[in-house]
């Protein structure tokens, strides 16, 4: 089981082998999942702008990458064309932080205050695609509870409450 300790060092993260091979193939998912911004090439891309930036098709980039107004598409639309570019940057960063942090296996990962948040970022994004392929709501334990262990989600229910734990871990050592 994976333990989240604050020491004079840092946050010290210590992973089982599966849980780190876990967290590296999450986060590769998660870096392939984000692709390439939309409309990342021509003049305004390198000033981190698209040129045609549409709320994405898969449910899971867009709980990533929401709506900033539900309510007007063309202000929605705007938002995204000059900010989704720079979010897609940061949360593959944020995950290409964690699978560096996890070259050496079996070893203590030591992070900094810095490097503890993007952590806690990456470890968030990856929930929140999990969460939303396995339609988690608040009454996901139960549904987890019932669930067939030869059901295929199964796995995904325990990934989703193990990275939660991860999780609550960081910050309780930060905080």
């Amino acid at each position: 089981m994976s333990n989240v300790k604050k020491t004079r060092k840092g946050v010290v993260v210590r992973l089982e082998p599966e849980e780190a091979a876990l967290v590296r193939a999450l986060m590769e998912q998660l870096v392939s999942l984000l692709g390439d911004a939309p409309g990342d090439d021509g003049e305004l891309a390198s000033m981190g702008i698209a040129e045609n930036a549409v709320k994405p098709d898969d449910p899971v980039l867009a709980r990533l990458f929401p709506d900033a107004y539900r309510e007007d598409g063309e202000a929605a639309g705007e938002f995204r064309r000059y900010t989704e570019m720079g979010l897609r940057d940061g949360k593959r960063e944020a995950a290409r932080t964690v699978l560096d942090a996890l070259k050496d296996p079996g070893s203590d990962i030591v992070l900094d205050q810095e490097k503890a948040q993007i952590w806690l970022r990456a470890l968030n994004d990856v929930r929140l695609a999990l969460g939303t392929r396995l339609d988690i709501s608040e009454e996901w334990y139960e549904e987890a509870e019932q669930l067939d262990p030869r059901d295929p989600r199964a796995p995904m229910f325990a990934a989703y409450d193990w990275l939660t734990m991860l999780q609550e871990g960081l910050v309780r050592a930060l905080w």
